[in-house]
């Protein structure tokens, strides 16, 4: 039976690395059942929104998506697609692998983390209060009212709240992740020795999930130390599962030590929907050019497939695309050790490539 998937092309590079995509998912022998639907700056400039409500319900329908990246204007125009998704969708986790393929240029080739995001509370639960405003001023006076607390004037303020549930049911997907997966250890990333309230919280709830899971190795990390080790010892570490702010940064830290965000795919997952998406930009510069690596959507339609429950076609996807980059000759110029290198083939070869070596 075909699965039914909504497929967003996106906008910039998006379209020609979602078409990419689609071929080598497609080159496994699973059936897809397509719904093609529209979002970001493209359809913004037809109807007004970046976000049709017609592409929601498409997601709400089918339960998965696949994305291509979408352009976010900076300092106007509409918000991110992405945190709207988030949003609408109650998509809590943000799952990021990171793992070091050979024939990549990287520092640290032994590699392979996964990065559990929260992705709904702590600083970017969007409760902010701009500098000089009355609410601001209120809640400067209300803060030192109530105990003593003294914010300087004209301060900008972000309150952030982390939950029991938003805490347990992300410490839970991390656990779940790394026992679908054989993974053998989740670590919990925290500032408890400073923020006693909010990290203490996630600490002390992370530790009672735990005890639920015995089978999988549980430790925690000060976020600090955890950034210390990752680049001195990443060896050490497997799951890691973090608030919100703190995963946002580590998991472009692990994409960083596997060679770029052109290699990092993700996934993020709710209750009633997953939506698949690279995690790096549009690269409008690059529309057209069918010159893009797209490696970290294809990786991220390797997640979707295992979140299909289609793992062995998962599997043969990756070792193809990994088998792909060890080779090095049907490569994109970023994954060339001469970016100019004449030989580097387009996005859509190296689909090409891909599918050749699946059919081996």
């Amino acid at each position: 039976m075909a699965h039914n998937v909504t497929i967003i092309p996106g906008d910039g590079t998006g379209p020609e690395l979602v078409e990419a995509t689609r071929r080598v998912l497609e080159a496994t022998g699973v059936q897809f059942d397509w719904d093609e639907q529209p979002a970001g700056e493209d359809v913004y400039a037809e109807e007004g929104t970046p976000f049709p409500d017609r592409t929601l319900e498409s997601i709400k329908r089918n339960g998965v998506g696949i994305k291509g990246p979408t352009t976010t204007p900076v300092g106007s125009g509409f918000r991110s697609v992405n945190v709207l998704l988030r949003k609408e969708l109650d998509l809590y986790s943000c799952i990021r692998p990171c793992k070091a393929y050979e024939g990549v240029r990287t520092r640290f080739p032994e590699t392979d983390i996964v990065i559990v995001r929260e992705n709904t509370e702590d600083l970017y639960a969007g409760i902010e209060f701009e500098k000089d405003s009355a609410q601001a001023e209120d809640l400067r006076r209300f803060l030192e009212e109530l105990d003593g607390s003294a914010i300087r004037a004209h301060s900008g303020i972000s309150i952030k709240p982390i939950s029991v549930f938003g805490s347990e049911r992300i410490v839970e997907s991390a656990f779940d992740y790394a026992e679908a997966n054989g993974r053998r250890k989740v670590t919990a990333a925290h500032k408890a020795n400073i923020m006693k309230f909010s990290d203490g919280l996630f600490l002390e709830v992370a530790r009672g999930v735990a005890e639920r899971h015995p089978d999988v190795e549980f430790e925690d990390r000060i976020i600090d130390n955890l950034c210390n080790q990752l680049v001195s010892r990443p060896e050490e570490y497997d799951v890691i599962v973090l608030p919100n702010l703190y995963g946002d940064i580590v998991s472009d830290l692990g994409a960083g030590m596997i060679g770029g965000l052109g290699l990092a795919p993700g996934g993020n997952i709710g209750t009633e929907a997953a939506m698949f998406e690279a995690t790096h930009g549009s690269a409008p510069k690059y529309k057209g050019q069918n010159k893009v690596n797209p490696t970290a959507l294809m990786l991220s339609g390797v997640l979707m497939l295992r979140h299909l429950d289609e793992r062995e076609a998962a599997d043969r996807l990756e070792g193809a695309i990994a088998e792909v980059i060890r080779k090095g000759e049907k490569v994109t110029y970023d994954l060339k050790p001469n970016r100019d290198d004449p030989t580097a083939v387009g996005t859509s070869e190296f689909a090409d490539a891909v599918i050749e070596e699946m059919s081996q």
